[in-house]
Parts: C-alpha cells; structure tokens; sequence
C-alpha cells in the first residue's frame, strides 16, 4: 500500500512521504487497528531492514476506543443454557460461562484436562500460547460429568463428527447462535459473550 501511495520503490521515501502516507489513510477512513498495523510494517522495514530509523521518526500510531463489553445477566444465561441443542452443547457452553474459556479452548478441551480433585481445569496453550488453570465449579463439573457418561469421550472432551478429533470453534459458534434465538436472546451472543459475562458476574459477586 506505501508502495503504491508513492508510485516508486518505498526504500527511497523520507520521512516527510511516510507523514504525508499517514494523512492520506486517515482521510480514506482507515481505522485504528489498520493505521497501527501499517506502522509497526513501516517502522520494521526502515528500522530493521534498511536501518534507517529517522526516516519513520513522524509515525503515529492510533489510540484504539476500548468498549465495555455487552454481557448477559444470570437469568439470561440459565436460559441460554437450557436452550441449548444437548448436553453436549449444554456442557460446551457451560464451560465459556463457568470456567470463562474462549471458544478454541473450549474446542480443545481434553478430558484429561478436567481435574475434579483439585477443581481445576488445566488450558494449555491459550491465547499467547500460555498454559493456565481455570476454576472448576461443582455445577460445572456436574454438567461435563452428566456428558461424559453419556458420550464417554476418550480424548477430546468435545469430539466433532470425527471422534477423534475435536469439535471446531466454527460450529460452537453457529450453534451458539442457534441456542440464542431458541433462548429469545439476541443474534449476536456469541461464546465470548459468556467469557465476558463470567468475569462480570464474578466482579458483581465480589
């Protein structure tokens, strides 16, 4: 996009064409969350690649607006909850709400990763590719116990079609949908919105 913005090969700009780059993005409506990303490439390639870190001296980069989260109350959650198509779903999303998982982890739950001694849920390579425990509550483990001895899952707590492999984020997300629409609940609840409803609720408890 440089590159075209300057109609030449971007090694010869100035500092005065990324500024004025920059201006033009801005005017074209470009968001935060792009103007950041094309600084970070720029800064790299005139810092690292060309070592010529004076040229990108005039880079901005964009505060982003931070938005609270829309969470659903207690009472919407149960009946989220008990819309949804099973146990296995029943449990899946349990799992979003009660232990405040994102949907790929939620995906990729083993059931090895359950520890009922400790009350704990082992997450291995979360976001950042970080291990982390999450807490078990008894209903929680209540609920996974109820589908294990239904489905009997070997490996993965929540199999997709092939048994052994896991379901994918994709279909816990349409499925997601669907149990909101049963529940009377708006389109756009989606696993996430369980995460942030979990961590909400949790700071309401105190």
């Amino acid at each position: 996009t440089f590159a075209k913005f300057l109609g030449r090969s971007p090694d010869t700009a100035t500092g005065d064409d990324v500024r004025q780059f920059q201006a033009q993005q801005i005017s074209e409506g470009a968001q935060p969350p792009k103007m950041n990303t094309q600084a970070s490439a720029l800064r790299f390639f005139f810092t690292v690649t060309l070592d010529r870190a004076d040229t990108v001296k005039p880079l901005t980069f964009v505060a982003e607006p931070r938005k609270i989260p829309v969470v659903l109350d207690p009472e919407e959650v149960a009946r989220f909850l008990e819309a949804a198509p099973g146990p296995k779903y029943k449990a899946a999303f349990a799992a979003a709400y009660g232990a405040g998982l994102r949907v790929s982890e939620v995906a990729s739950l083993k059931v090895s990763d359950v520890d009922s001694k400790r009350m704990l849920i082992r997450v291995k390579q979360g976001k950042g590719r970080r291990d982390r425990f999450a807490m078990l509550s008894p209903r929680l483990l209540e609920l996974l116990d109820d589908w294990w001895h239904i489905a009997r899952p070997r490996h993965f707590m929540f199999p997709g079609r092939d048994r052994i492999a896991p379901m994918t984020p994709r279909q816990l997300n349409r499925l997601c949908h669907e149990a909101a629409a049963l529940a009377g609940l708006p389109e756009w609840i989606s696993p996430h919105t369980l995460r942030h409803s979990f961590a909400t609720h949790l700071l309401e408890q105190g």
